[in-house]
């Protein structure tokens, strides 16, 4: 008896899924399952020209040059010593606060999320400066290391972010846009941090000892030297792009040229720190690129099932309000992020969730953020959370510690989640005056 296509998919999932237990890297897990998918519901020959077809085009496609481009910015950023400043400028501005230290942290990454696009690399790049200045001031390992890893997931909500790059190349929808939407939720996100960090120290004032007083005027200096570099930077591409000045890929190669003569005219950015940048930007952009090409096979053999089709008409018939079904969407998330890697967890549901979330009558650009929110929270959930294994690197103290300090910016991330559920327009009134 014939197996019936969405059942085919179903399986290609579960087949996809205990491949990636093997280790083998995520962009050949996608593909070779998509292939063998494609191979038997359709035909060996056309699962060979959908392979050869879908490589070709994600690899020569012009729109993804927006990837290495700002990733190539985020590089330098990191070898023109931007994160230095930046949290030079957090603890002018929160040092003297119990728990300052840890504030001026999320300062500082929200700052160099504006110019980086990566949560791994946020967290490690503001690790390296912020770490060692936590310690000499007797802050408790579980707050230092769990803020360091939660400020690290602003790196992908705040533009420019490598995930709304993918989830708008995906979905087809303006990365512009997508940019925009995720300025207020990602300011919101730090906010909520810095409370979170107040109340954690309130309740345990001796893991977050108060700073050394600075003057207002240190403050301001603080400010201009730290954040008006990146701030500058971060108008520039933003602005471009909400009048329709330039495109994101234009907008990219604007970013990496600013930061680049930044890092000269101060003298920061060496020779080997360009190097260095590139070299990374190469390697980070071919690993990125070969899991889109593979994810474009795997999303192509789903499609050829029916299954995100069947799904989403089965979902939208359920005699539920859609904000219940939204919820459960959700908590699959929650779920799936702590056992599988973020891009690869969000790769494998937007073809089966996007349809099911537009059928609902949901804006696919307010979904963009909640998905990256959600891709934040499977950054730092046990036990797959990339980022705690970043900052275990970089500390390295237990898992356990880690995990730890990780709860009450846990609960940030689920108070922003609902923020966002009931009051839409956070995310969605910058993208509406862009028009």
């Amino acid at each position: 008896m014939a197996i019936p296509p969405p059942v085919i998919g179903l399986i290609g999932i579960g087949v996809l899924l205990c491949i990636m237990l093997s280790r083998m890297p995520i962009a050949f897990v996608f593909a070779l399952t998509g292939f063998l998918g494609f191979a038997y519901n359709v035909k060996l020959n056309a699962a060979f020209h959908l392979l050869a077809v879908d490589f070709f085009d994600t690899l020569s496609s012009y729109n993804l040059t927006v990837i290495p481009l700002f990733i190539l910015m985020g590089q330098l950023a990191y070898h023109g010593g931007i994160s230095q400043k930046l949290y030079t400028a957090g603890y002018s501005l929160f040092g003297r606060t119990r728990g300052g230290l840890a504030m001026g942290t999320i300062a500082a990454c929200a700052g160099f999320a504006a110019c980086c696009g990566s949560s791994p690399a946020t967290s490690a790049t503001m690790g390296s400066v912020a770490l060692p200045e936590m310690r000499r001031h007797g802050y408790a390992d579980t707050l230092a290391t769990g803020c360091l890893a939660a400020g690290g997931t602003l790196g992908i909500l705040i533009p420019p972010s490598v995930i709304l790059i993918i989830y708008g190349i995906m979905v087809e929808e303006s990365i512009g846009k997508l940019f925009l939407a995720g300025v207020l939720p990602g300011i919101f996100l730090a906010i909520l941090y810095i409370i979170a960090i107040y109340i954690f120290t309130l309740i345990n004032p001796n893991a977050g000892p108060a700073g050394s007083r600075t003057s207002f005027k240190q403050k301001v200096l603080a400010l201009i030297r730290g954040g008006g570099e990146t701030l500058a930077i971060f108008v520039l591409i933003i602005g471009g792009l909400f009048i329709g000045f330039f495109t994101p890929s234009e907008a990219g190669a604007i970013g990496a040229v600013g930061v680049l003569l930044i890092g000269l005219v101060e003298r920061e950015l060496k020779w080997q720190g360009i190097l260095s940048a590139c070299y990374d930007t190469i390697k980070l952009s071919s690993m990125i690129l070969l899991i889109i090409s593979g994810a474009a096979v795997f999303g192509h053999f789903l499609a050829s099932t029916t299954l995100p089709f069947v799904v989403a008409g089965w979902v939208t018939g359920l005699p539920f309000q859609r904000t219940y079904i939204m919820l459960l969407i959700i908590l699959g998330y929650i779920v799936g992020g702590t056992a599988m890697d973020a891009m690869a967890l969000l790769l494998l549901t937007l073809p089966i969730f996007f349809p099911v979330v537009v059928a609902l009558g949901y804006d696919p650009i307010w979904f963009g953020v909640i998905s990256v929110e959600m891709m934040e929270i499977a950054a730092i959930t046990p036990p797959v959370g990339l980022n705690v294994y970043v900052i275990k690197g970089v500390a390295g103290v237990p898992l356990e510690t880690i995990f730890k300090g990780i709860l009450p910016f846990f609960v940030a991330d689920v108070v922003s989640v609902v923020v966002l559920l009931f009051v839409p327009q956070l995310a969605l009134v910058l993208p509406n005056l862009m028009g």
